[in-house]
């Protein structure tokens, strides 16, 4: 994989290291207010510094910076001020005085940033740079479309859930009449589009970068994802 495998290997270290600092704060003082923080800023760090290094700037590789880029920013912001509003992350509250589980929830973290991260970052090292395609477009739009669900969805429960009427509930308005999880469906659906739009690029080896959305997929449906939530309704 040429210079690629490089880039997977500078990722994967830059990820490490920037997990395990925030790690650290977070094992140290129990603060949970920078976990959603290191993770979406640390798909921002990856994609910004796979593109840069590179140095190529095909218009493949900004537009799916730049997807990653809005994404991080969005999801990135909506969560911290989410936790700043609710004070602490339930998801954390059966691992967080336990050293060996807040571990192994970093580390998942960890994995998960890399791994779904996998397109793009193969995109940016790679030297094969093809036109633009109707692959592209296709991916393109599953990412506005899933975006767009998930940023909606996400409001549409934050607004429920401030409701003094609504503590204790399971959110039933607007997306989530249709679905019990339209915000995992959105991301999920947004970054199968950037693997969709990461096609015309993979070659041999490289077609691996799957293992991304399907690893984001399972740890949202069998993990992380809807069955905390599950618990903690």
């Amino acid at each position: 994989m040429g210079t690629v495998s490089h880039f997977l290997a500078l990722t994967a270290i830059i990820t490490g290291v920037y997990e395990l600092v925030f790690f650290t704060i977070t094992a140290l003082l129990r603060f949970d207010k920078l976990t959603d923080f290191a993770g979406s800023t640390n798909f921002i760090l990856l994609s910004i510094v796979t593109l840069v290094s590179k140095g190529d700037w095909h218009f493949r590789q900004v537009i799916l910076t730049l997807l990653v880029v809005i994404w991080s920013l969005r999801f990135g912001l909506f969560l911290v001020m989410r936790i700043l509003q609710w004070g602490e992350d339930r998801r954390l509250d059966v691992i967080r005085s336990t050293f060996w589980k807040l571990a192994v929830f970093w580390t998942f973290q960890a994995v998960w940033v890399w791994s779904v991260s996998l397109p793009v970052t193969v995109v940016n090292a790679s030297d094969s740079h093809p036109s633009i395609q109707a692959v592209d477009i296709v991916g393109w739009i599953m990412w506005a479309v899933g975006f767009s669900v998930e940023a909606t969805a996400d409001q549409q429960k934050l607004l429920f859930k401030n409701s003094t009427q609504n503590r204790g509930k399971w959110c039933n308005v607007g997306l989530w009449k249709v679905s019990r999880h339209p915000n995992y469906f959105g991301e999920l659906l947004l970054w199968w589009g950037i693997f969709v739009s990461s096609t015309p690029v993979l070659e041999g080896a490289e077609w691996l970068v799957i293992f991304g959305p399907l690893f984001l997929t399972l740890l949202l449906l069998f993990v992380s994802g809807i069955p905390l939530l599950e618990v903690c309704a």
